[in-house]
C-alpha cells in the first residue's frame, strides 16, 4: 500500500553555503535524484548567518520534523545537533566540511549521493553527546593549541587540510603550553602543562587524524587526551602515529576516560568545540549525556 501524505516523514536539510564550493546546486540535484519521495516530504534551507542553523533546528524540533540533516562540517553538525539532543527528532549528516571528523568516525559517505542513499535507509542509533559548561558538543572539544588553531582557521579565508597544516607549522614553535588542573569524577587530580587537552567522544579531529583511537560514541565516557609539547623533530612521528591511529603509543600522550570532570585554567582562553573556537569561563565542567542523540548511520556501524 502506498504511503499517504500524512504518513510521510518530514525531513529538513540545513545547508551551510560556506562549506565547500557549489554545494547548493549539487545538493538540489542529489535530493531530486536520490531522496525517496514515497517516504519523505523534504525541504532545503540555506543558513544566512552564524547561529542560523541553531534557530532552524530548534524550530524544526518544535514543529516535530522527523529528520533534520546537517549539510556542512563539524561546526554545522554541532549547531544542528545542539537543538535535537534529548528529542525525538533524528539527525542526518551530509559531510561537506573540511575535516568531517564525526562523519568519518561514523562511516558516513562523504559524497552527496552516497549520504542521501544512507538517509533513505533510515538506520538510526542513539549516541552520546557531551557538554562544556552546558554548551553541547558531539565529536571533540578541547583546550590549548588545538583551540588556538580552530580560532585562527575560522578567521582564514582558505579551507582544507593544507591550510590547517600551515597554521600548525607556523604557530607551533612559538606556542607555550598552558598550566591547568583536571579533577576527575573519582577525585583523581592531574596538574599538567599541556600543549593541548582533547575531550574526545569520537576518535578524530578530521582528515583521518585520530587523536583518540579508542573513543566510542556509546560508552558514556569521553577519552581525555593530554598531549605534551614534543620537540620539532618529533612532529613527523606524532603526525604518523595519528594517521596510524596509534597516538596513544607516544611518550608525549597520556589518556584517561571519564564521564564527568572539571578543568581549572588560569585564563578563559578559547575552547575548541567541534572545530569552532568559543571563549568560555576559565573553570570548565565537562559532562557526558549518554545516548542523548538519534543519528542516521550505516547499518552495522556502532562505535
Amino acid at each position: 500500500m502506498q504511503q499517504t501524505l500524512q504518513e510521510k516523514k518530514k525531513i529538513l536539510f540545513i545547508v551551510n553555503p560556506i562549506s565547500g564550493m557549489h554545494r547548493r546546486v549539487k545538493l538540489a540535484e542529489a535530493i531530486k535524484k536520490h531522496i525517496n519521495t514515497k517516504k519523505f516530504i523534504s525541504e532545503v534551507v540555506e543558513t544566512a548567518y552564524a547561529g542560523h542553523a541553531i534557530e532552524l533546528s530548534r524550530e524544526a524540533v518544535e514543529k516535530h520534523v522527523d529528520v533534520v540533516v546537517a549539510v556542512g562540517g563539524d561546526g554545522t553538525i554541532n549547531e544542528v545537533a545542539s537543538q535535537i539532543i534529548h528529542s525525538s527528532t533524528v539527525l542526518g549528516i551530509i559531510p561537506q566540511g573540511s575535516g568531517n571528523g564525526l562523519a568519518r568516525h561514523l562511516g558516513i559517505p562523504r559524497t552527496i549521493p552516497g549520504a542521501m542513499r544512507l538517509i533513505n535507509r533510515q538506520n538510526v542509533t542513539e549516541i552520546d553527546t557531551a557538554s562544556i559548561n552546558g554548551i553541547p558538543f558531539v565529536s571533540i572539544a578541547g583546550v590549548g593549541f588545538d583551540a588556538l588553531i580552530a580560532k585562527l582557521f575560522a578567521k582564514g579565508e582558505r579551507r582544507g587540510f593544507f591550510s590547517y597544516a600551515h597554521l600548525i607549522s607556523t604557530n607551533f614553535l612559538y606556542y607555550k603550553p598552558k598550566k591547568c588542573k583536571i579533577i576527575f569524577e573519582n577525585d583523581v587530580t592531574l596538574k599538567t602543562r599541556a600543549l593541548f587537552i582533547s575531550f574526545a567522544n569520537s576518535n578524530q579531529f578530521g582528515y583521518n587524524t585520530a587523536i583518540a583511537p579508542n573513543a566510542l560514541l556509546r560508552d558514556g565516557k569521553l577519552d581525555v587526551i593530554v598531549v605534551q609539547k614534543p620537540g620539532i623533530f618529533d612532529l613527523p612521528v606524532i603526525a604518523n602515529l595519528m594517521l596510524l591511529r596509534a597516538i596513544d603509543k607516544s611518550r608525549y600522550v597520556k589518556s584517561f576516560r571519564s564521564g564527568h570532570f572539571w578543568i581549572h585554567r588560569k585564563n578563559n582562553r578559547a575552547v575548541n568545540i567541534d572545530g569552532e573556537a568559543r571563549k568560555i569561563d576559565k573553570k570548565l565542567e565537562i559532562k557526558v549525556h549518554p545516548l542523548s542523540l538519534k543519528v542516521i548511520i550505516p547499518k552495522h556501524v556502532i562505535k
